[in-house]
């Protein structure tokens, strides 16, 4: 049986989910996840890992279709309420899905799909309604394919990335036991629920302790003042982005409203950032709001969460901690041979997390292990037996002159310029350089910097890195539904300017 299921009927009547829907039991998803099961497997005994692909808000009815899925020994593909037609399709076609599940909500925008393709296409109106006879639920091995997210990527076509039921299992506990998750935690829950961060960070792991996840439909930074403020949530996790939102409505508050603002993340035991690195300026920021120093942790779709600051002890501005429970993690050069501490190098991970393959892509899966080490494509160096992460290979790492420099870094010195919202540092094919960095830049609302001014500025600050740098003033930048900046389209950006 699929521990997550096994564990939910031990909670029956506790509360598991508060969403628009209203407030819903273990014993509620137990039931709806049932009829979800009976409606997909029909006359047949067990789905044998057919892929069913499901689209709905954040909710109660989301996660009893995922498990209703697992239940019925089916592959759950979730898929972001964001996405248009052409995505959406990739998704459902790559995959192989013998089935969608959809509010009705996303009904016009799926019914074409599903007709063009033959696929049958069931509505949670039809679902959840009515009485179920009790069907008889297949016995699915922990060992079975449980889910494909697709990756957003940095080229080509979003690869499928298949996690067990093991390997799940394996990334909720390592979070439960570094976090000391409880049945008492309540979580706030306003990530997308088509990647990892908000699958398996925040809803699985709540789900698994027996704790509530009071789930939004989609980020408000109002909306989410509302329920921090009524100081009942122990735990918060969010993407630096959602963070910089929150800090402007903060802002933008009068003082009264201010106070209660900072008292409901004091009441808060645990507030952690990830998907993207955080800017040391915005973590500054929040702590002097919220008392918090955010929790920085690193993780892939690949592998769940790998690397973590400590939940006790001290916590280091621009690092991500120590390899977390069941995880074991190396830095190797370009020849694939452990670095030592101080010295760059790509991450490997391995452990019983790690995820099984891509789907229908073995030439992808084999070029992305080293023997059982998988190769995550990010750069980091160890320093004080702590990780800090240069950045992506061949999207932050940038090679101009000879030189290999972090964008990262770059991005963290231009955001202490005070007239600098946000950037986003990316290399640029030069003829003589290989690479020219270039950055873009948001300025701060009401900024009379002038462009002549940043560069005579920038010229002095990152004249350590002895690098030729364009600049390009920009309103926003691109980004994908996760809310990271997506740094090809802003290399796009350059390539489409002026030399």
């Amino acid at each position: 049986m699929i521990p997550l299921i096994t564990r939910a009927h031990t909670l029956k009547d506790k509360i598991a989910i508060a969403s628009a829907e209203g407030t819903s039991t273990y014993q509620d998803l137990l039931y709806a996840s049932a009829q979800v099961a009976a409606a997909l497997l029909q006359s047949t005994a067990d789905l044998h890992e057919q892929r069913i692909a499901f689209l709905m808000p954040s909710g109660f009815q989301y996660v009893a279709t995922q498990w209703g899925i697992w239940r019925a020994g089916g592959i759950a593909v979730p898929l972001c309420v964001l996405h248009p037609r052409p995505e959406l399709e990739y998704v459902i076609l790559h995959a192989g899905a013998s089935a969608i599940v959809a509010h009705p909500d996303f009904a016009s925008l799926l019914r074409p799909i599903a007709q063009t393709h033959r696929i049958r296409l069931l509505l949670t109106s039809d679902l959840f309604s009515g009485e179920m006879q009790h069907p008889h639920l297949p016995d699915v091995a922990t060992s079975r394919r449980a889910m494909i997210l697709y990756t957003s990527g940095t080229t080509g076509k979003p690869k499928g990335v298949v996690t067990t039921h093991d390997n799940i299992t394996a990334q909720v506990t390592s979070l439960v036991t570094a976090w000391e998750w409880s049945s008492s935690d309540r979580i706030l829950h306003i990530l997308p629920l088509h990647h990892i961060h908000g699958i398996i960070n925040v809803l699985t792991c709540a789900l698994w302790v027996g704790a509530e996840c009071h789930m939004l439909p989609k980020f408000e930074a109002e909306a989410v003042w509302q329920r921090i403020c009524a100081a009942d949530l122990t735990l918060f996790m969010a993407v630096p982005t959602i963070y910089v939102k929150l800090i402007a409505a903060w802002e933008k508050a009068d003082s009264d409203r201010q106070v209660r603002m900072t008292a409901g993340c004091a009441h808060m035991r645990l507030m952690v950032s990830g998907s993207a690195a955080l800017p040391v300026s915005v973590l500054e920021r929040w702590q002097n709001i919220s008392g918090h120093f955010l929790l920085e942790r690193y993780g892939m779709t690949e592998i769940g969460m790998a690397l973590s600051n400590p939940l006790h002890g001290q916590r280091n501005a621009g690092y991500v901690g120590k390899p977390l429970p069941q995880v074991e993690v190396r830095l190797v050069d370009e020849k694939g041979e452990a670095v030592l501490p101080g010295t760059p190098g790509e991450i490997q991970v391995n452990g019983p997390g790690v995820f099984l393959e891509y789907w229908q892509n073995p030439q992808a899966t084999a070029r992305a292990f080293q023997n059982s080490w998988f190769c995550t494509g990010d750069l980091a160096v160890l320093e004080n037996d702590n990780y800090r992460i240069l950045g992506r290979l061949g999207v932050d790492i940038i090679k101009t002159g000879g030189y290999k420099v972090s964008g990262l870094e770059i991005e963290e010195a231009i955001l202490s310029h005070p007239d600098i919202q946000e950037c986003a540092v990316v290399g640029v094919e030069d003829p003589e350089w290989g690479e020219r960095v270039c950055a873009a830049l948001v300025l701060q609302p009401e900024s009379n910097l002038t462009l002549d001014s940043f560069r005579s500025w920038a010229k002095e600050r990152l004249a350590v890195y002895k690098i030729p740098t364009r600049i390009l003033p920009v309103e926003t930048l691109p980004r994908n539904a996760m809310g990271k900046v997506t740094k090809p389209s802003v290399a796009q950006l350059f390539r489409s300017t002026a030399p």
